[in-house]
């Protein structure tokens, strides 16, 4: 067996950037860009009102001046003002040919046709957005690495792009194994259980904006299993088994993944829950064979499925560890790390009931797991542990 800190240095020296693709923008959400992005155009083209007011030449700010007309936003039209005239305009308009100023509306009296300006703040170029304010043409947008949130998708559509090269999200199939699984909403026969880790895995990959989720269902059985994951390692990045990992008579996962040509990294960590974890590639894909027991499976995923998913997309890690103040004496044993599911708040964490792999009304409850050296056998209540923030 390896340690925790061994299993997960090896994962990540396996994993390779998945290729960039290009993606319309309004698809791209939640990507990294792969390229640099630059500005076609200048930003805004024209001279354009920031606010609703009057065009004005500065220099006869202080003279009664003749409105002569207005400039609305999205107006092809043009409009030249003299010295002494004014132009109503709109939020977003260019400004008329010859003016230089805008006064908001609230800052001028009307009287027999005419504007006064009363406004002291006044200045020369007063609420005009130059061109090219925003950006110029050629200027770099948004540099590779960046994520494209909601507002990085508004600016770059506001600059006139619509595709963008970005990493994708990784396509993922999960299998799962064990002949005493049905699906919820079944009747039970004795000695059978419902089926919840694909319902977990599932929402947990689509939380973090993956949609590309194959879910398959494989008896104990060492041909089928071979089969399954066979088509499954032919159109998937990665592959996610649930059960038969360990050694018993029925546990297929690592000889079906040896005929599948997948080169094993490492299988079984020192760790509680998760012990028979399983890792291996097969090219650039990645293949993790979780245990079967639903809190083993969650532990596995936030502890190593997720880092590696989010590395693929070259995306930060949405677990963040930090360290809490345990409220709770706890007692295990030395030579595994064990991770507790517990509610953290106020800088303090406390474990939960129902630590028991196959539980999981716990993890229900659960923000984080609380990560127990493997060395260490005591914690007394105060002590300060690494816990792992989950995604919520």
């Amino acid at each position: 067996m390896i340690s925790v800190t061994e299993a997960k240095a090896l994962i990540s020296e396996q994993i390779k950037l998945l290729n960039p693709i290009p993606l319309a923008l309004i698809e791209s959400s939640g990507h990294i860009l792969a390229e640099d992005v630059y500005a076609q155009y200048n930003i805004p083209a024209f001279r354009q009102s920031a606010m609703d007011g009057y065009a004005v030449i500065y220099d006869d700010h202080a003279q009664a001046l003749k409105l002569v007309g207005e400039m609305a936003a999205g107006t092809s039209n043009t409009l030249h003002i003299e010295s002494g005239e004014t132009a109503r305009i709109f939020t977003g308009a260019p400004l008329p040919e010859g003016a230089d100023t805008v006064v908001m509306q609230e800052k001028v009296k009307i009287s027999e046709g005419k504007i006064q300006i009363e406004d002291q703040q006044l200045n020369l170029g007063s609420n005009v957005r130059p061109i090219g304010s925003e950006i110029k043409s050629g200027e770099l947008a948004m540099p590779a690495g960046s994520l494209l949130s909601p507002a990085a998708i508004g600016f770059l559509a506001g600059i006139g792009i619509t595709e963008v090269k970005v990493f994708p999200m990784p396509e993922v199939a999960i299998i799962v194994t064990g002949k005493e699984l049905q699906k919820p909403g079944s009747v039970l026969d004795f000695g059978q259980i419902y089926e919840s880790n694909s319902y977990s895995l599932s929402a947990a990959l689509k939380s973090e904006g993956i949609t590309s989720i194959e879910i398959l269902q494989a008896d104990d059985d060492l041909i089928i299993l071979t089969s399954i994951l066979q088509a499954a390692l032919i159109k998937n990045d990665v592959v996610l088994l649930t059960g038969g990992v360990s050694v018993g008579d029925y546990d297929f996962v690592l000889e079906a993944s040896k005929r599948c040509g997948v080169r094993q990294i490492f299988h079984k960590v020192k760790q509680k829950p998760g012990k028979p974890l399983f890792f291996g590639t097969k090219g650039d894909q990645l293949v993790f064979g979780l245990p079967g027991n639903p809190s083993s499976v969650l532990n596995c995923y936030y502890n190593y499925v997720l880092p590696a998913i989010k590395k693929l997309s070259n995306k930060e890690n949405s677990v963040r560890e930090i360290t809490a103040t345990l409220t709770h004496r706890y007692e295990k044993t030395a030579g595994l790390t064990h991770f507790l599911k517990g509610v953290y708040t106020d800088a303090k964490v406390t474990p939960l009931h129902a630590q028991e792999s196959f539980r999981l009304s716990s993890f229900a409850q659960a923000n984080c797991l609380i990560c127990l050296d493997e060395t260490q056998q005591e914690f007394a209540v105060g002590e300060k542990v690494n816990i792992l923030l989950l995604p919520q």
